[in-house]
């Protein structure tokens, strides 16, 4: 009997040990878990392309700050995953006009050249439907108080296609994704936020 109480003891001891170190992994797990999905990998900075299927009008542009990075979403009329927007995205030395190919200054330790297939007037009607000016800070956008951006300039709307300059911190790994209407592209605010 002594040893079948000395056995059960011990069992129940060892349960409870396993228990606490269950809750204590499962405690630390979603952290983890949220950090990493917080924070992907592999953006990189090099140049990033998609072809277009069609060229819908800009509707807007629009900026976002995030945990690990800044956005900029360019929001395209009528666009669909079946109808893609193209866009190019690239570090650039200087900012030159789409069309004129004159230099339109822009603020920031990099700038980020972005060209989205969807001009900024109704290729229908050829009324505005987006109201950048070349030169001009992008209307209604305000970047105060980001981590990463510190300008943004519209270049031109020129053969089907909107050009923004986006003055970032410094050249910092970015990524293009679309969703339906979307154009998004994310500047990390480091190199090790990107996981």
């Amino acid at each position: 009997m002594r040893r079948w109480g000395t056995a059960l003891a011990a069992m129940a001891l060892a349960g409870g040990a396993l228990a606490a170190t269950a809750g204590t992994a499962g405690a630390v797990t979603p952290t983890a878990a949220k950090a990493a999905a917080a924070c992907e990998a592999g953006w990189g900075s090099g140049e990033k392309t998609a072809a277009p299927a069609g060229h819908a009008p800009l509707e807007n542009i629009r900026t976002g700050r995030h945990t690990c990075y800044d956005r900029i979403v360019f929001d395209v009329k009528g666009a669909t995953a079946a109808d893609r927007v193209g866009y190019r995205v690239e570090y650039v030395d200087a900012l030159h006009q789409d069309g004129s190919g004159e230099e339109i200054p822009v603020s920031g330790g990099a700038i980020l050249d972005i060209h989205v297939s969807a001009p900024s007037y109704d290729p229908g009607t050829g009324g505005e439907s987006y109201p950048g000016r070349a030169r001009k800070p992008l209307p209604g956008v305000d970047i105060d108080g980001y981590q990463t951006f510190r300008d943004t300039r519209f270049g031109a709307s020129f053969e089907g296609e909107t050009q923004v300059g986006l003055g970032v911190r410094a050249r910092l790994p970015f990524r293009v994704f679309q969703t339906d209407g979307h154009v998004v592209v994310d500047v990390a605010h480091s190199w090790n936020a990107v996981r």
